[in-house]
């Protein structure tokens, strides 16, 4: 039985999410779809590309997941299928997809022929519905993406636009990539670059060591842990980091040795 996931910024309020799930049922009627997120900022590319980067190995091979945050929906914007790790992505190619590409050892890319994906017609301000959506439900029933359009370099694609964290001899550099519901400061370093006694500096504040959990430091402290992204993230214990710190995404975020 096939999945397909949905990540959008529609919200649930006014009913353009079930439009898509009929649209997806319509061509796969035994598909599961599965909702990861629908109130992601309206129009936030960068947000979208991080739940992304999160979900999409965790489902099984064949899994297709559908990103539709789409600021750009009825301009010159290509539509794409993306195969990568025995995974599918559908959406626009306007950087979303960045992350995945990132971490894939290998992808296969197409850009989606409208009138070979939906027959009828297609809204200019609903690509979620009429292209998308149905393009995922048809891969999801056994459809090859080249049935659906032409092949596509990977190179090609938009990217993500943000820079890679980077590290030298005595300094590591990253940047608050995301900031969760819990005001919880996630950065782009990896915990392999991370010493259990470094230095973390961001928005003029200056942390030591990095613990276990958030239960290491009392109520209300300031913490440094390995977030569940296997990223280092900056929190507060019972509080919110981001409020605390008045700190938000892309703030940069520097690690160096613990000093003697």
């Amino acid at each position: 039985m096939a999945i397909v996931t949905l990540i959008t910024d529609f919200g649930t309020a006014d009913g353009y999410v079930g439009e898509m799930k009929g649209a997806v049922l319509s061509r796969a009627p035994h598909a599961t779809v599965v909702d990861v997120a629908h109130d992601l900022p309206p129009g936030d590319i960068e947000a979208a590309a991080w739940v992304l980067s999160r979900v999409w190995q965790r489902f099984p091979p064949g899994s297709v997941h559908v990103v539709v945050v789409d600021p750009g929906v009825g301009g010159p914007r290509r539509a794409l299928a993306l195969r990568a790790m025995d995974r599918w992505f559908v959406g626009p190619d306007n950087g979303v997809a960045g992350r995945v590409v990132a971490e894939s050892s290998a992808s296969e890319a197409w850009t989606l022929d409208p009138e070979r994906c939906a027959p009828g017609p297609i809204s200019a301000t609903f690509h979620g519905r009429d292209l998308f959506a149905p393009a995922a439900g048809r891969i999801a029933a056994g459809d090859m993406p080249d049935a659906l359009g032409d092949p596509l370099a990977p190179a090609r694609l938009v990217p993500l636009g943000t820079e890679p964290p980077s590290r030298s001899r005595d300094c590591v550099r990253g940047r608050v990539v995301h900031v969760d519901r819990f005001g919880n400061l996630i950065t782009d370093i990896p915990a392999s670059w991370v010493s259990p006694t470094a230095l973390t500096e961001l928005g003029g504040v200056e942390l030591s060591g990095v613990r276990s959990s958030y239960t290491s430091v009392p109520s209300g402290q300031i913490v440094v842990v390995i977030g569940s992204a296997g990223t280092l993230e900056i929190s507060v214990r019972d509080g919110n980091a981001s409020e605390r710190l008045s700190v938000g995404r892309g703030e940069p975020v520097s690690v160096r040795p613990e000093r003697d």
